[in-house]
């Protein structure tokens, strides 16, 4: 029963985080490997317990979403791409390969909240911004956490996107990234479906109140927060498989 409440918390944290800025999944993840989940396990549930966050917190930037998935198609395809080439890795690599490398990824998810988002450096090329979309992807399908972060401060680069713009955008991008790679978790077997229904609920509760605040409300506490609890987690995941 303890279970299940600290995952309900978790999701509802997450969900608000992500809905703001990003980057809070690496708190699920870290909490379902501190329950006996492996690695694949961890990763695949915590991806479908938290999508929903993204498209209940877009729903709150005054956009329209429809308008908005077509104008960036093109980084959509280029996400959907990457993160389907970055599951099938997740899926198919030894389950020792991925212990071995969750510590570091981990610590990645956790330094991209230092990432700034600086709309007033060089603006990247609309080929240049897919390409880096694309990576993000990859880096999503593969792991998760973090790729939230990753895009804003990619998509920050242009200045015209303003914030209620930049997360509505963030969202619907990473809104069609997560449905593709998890279709393909979903029929992988890994997945433990009463968290990640706990989660999806909690998430989806918490992207409303990060979505409705975004733009109101300073996130650097929460970002605190996810940064120490990644910096931990890092530590602990390099205690247990080194």
């Amino acid at each position: 029963m303890l279970n299940y409440l600290l995952i309900s918390a978790a999701g509802l944290v997450v969900g608000i985080i992500n809905g703001m800025a990003g980057g809070a999944s690496i708190i699920v993840y870290t909490l379902l490997s501190a329950f006996g989940l492996n690695p694949v396990a961890a990763a695949t549930t915590t991806a479908i317990g938290v999508m929903p966050a993204n498209y209940v917190a877009a729903r709150h930037h005054g956009v329209a979403l429809r308008k908005l998935a077509h104008e960036n198609r093109d980084l959509i395809a280029a996400s959907v791409i990457g993160t389907l080439i970055g599951a099938y890795f997740l899926l198919t690599m030894p389950m020792a390969t991925l212990q071995k490398v969750s510590p570091f990824l981990v610590l990645l998810a956790t330094l991209t909240l230092f990432i700034p988002n600086n709309a007033n450096g060089k603006t990247l090329s609309r080929n240049k911004e897919a390409v880096a979309i694309f990576g993000t992807g990859l880096y999503c399908g593969y792991f998760g956490p973090g790729q939230g972060v990753m895009v804003s401060a990619t998509l920050a680069r242009d200045a015209r996107r303003n914030t209620s713009l930049l997360n509505a955008t963030k969202n619907v991008v990473i809104g069609w990234t997560v449905v593709a790679s998890n279709i393909l978790y979903t029929f992988s077997g890994h997945v433990h479906w009463i968290y990640a229904g706990l989660l999806a609920v909690t998430s989806a509760l918490g992207g409303h109140l990060g979505g409705k605040f975004a733009t109101t409300m300073s996130a650097r506490f929460y970002r605190n927060l996810v940064i120490c609890v990644g910096l931990t987690s890092t530590v602990w995941l390099f205690t247990k498989y080194y």
